[in-house]
């Protein structure tokens, strides 16, 4: 039961510093960036070559289960919150992806 209960809070993807980030971006041929705030805060602020894919919307889910699962992705928000939940969601759905720690606020690049 305990384990259980473990398996439920136990953390199934990796959070970057931005360093690594941007590191493993640029060596990862299979890299796919994705930003997951709203449409508004990426029309105002984004990295370049992100693609937009809201974690709050009503279909997330039905975008990331439509997603390759042979590429690999970097994920991030404001602050590192709700890219952490999507991450989350997206590692459950057997995708291999990477938190952006800090989110963007920790983008120095």
């Amino acid at each position: 039961m305990f384990d259980f209960i473990k398996n439920l809070f136990k953390k199934n993807y990796e959070s970057l510093s931005a360093a690594d980030f941007k590191a493993g971006l640029a060596a990862d041929a299979k890299a796919v960036l994705i930003d997951v705030r709203s449409s508004g805060e990426f029309a105002n602020d984004k990295i370049k070559g992100a693609k937009n894919i809201n974690v709050s919307s009503a279909d997330f889910g039905k975008k990331i289960a439509a997603l390759d699962s042979n590429k690999t992705y970097y994920v991030y928000c404001r602050s590192g919150a709700r890219s952490g939940m999507a991450c989350s969601q997206m590692a459950a759905q057997g995708l291999q992806v990477y938190n952006l720690s800090g989110g963007i606020m920790n983008w120095p690049y």
